[in-house]
């Protein structure tokens, strides 16, 4: 899928696109064509009731103290460009759930 913006005072294209998942309350994973074959994964679609959230991806580790870290594998200037990006994704997808609407498959058990 893509969809023209102007962030950061630039035209991109942003090119995403959304795997169905269903499991809890994850809708959908993004891989987010950052430049020709590159390549970012996990964008999460969250659905908790009729509110649909964007999550970026996270890396985890365990410091010698015990404690767990956690790092944001994309990082932002400010945070107005992370709103705005998270609204981007969030407008693709919708776009996207507009065009592919989810099948649900039921088997008879008699």
């Amino acid at each position: 899928m893509k969809t023209w913006r102007k962030l950061f005072n630039k035209d991109i294209e942003m090119k995403i696109r959304f795997k169905d998942v269903s499991s809890g309350i994850v809708e959908a994973r993004g891989i987010w064509e950052v430049q020709d074959g590159v390549y970012i994964n996990e964008i999460t679609v969250l659905k908790k009731g009729h509110d649909v959230s964007i999550e970026l991806p996270q890396k985890n580790f365990k410091g010698k103290d015990g404690r767990f870290h956690y790092l944001n594998i994309i990082n932002f200037e400010d945070e107005n460009k992370e709103i705005i990006f998270k609204l981007e994704v969030k407008d693709a997808y919708l776009e996207w759930r507009r065009k592919n609407k989810k099948v649900l498959v039921y088997s008879d058990n008699d």
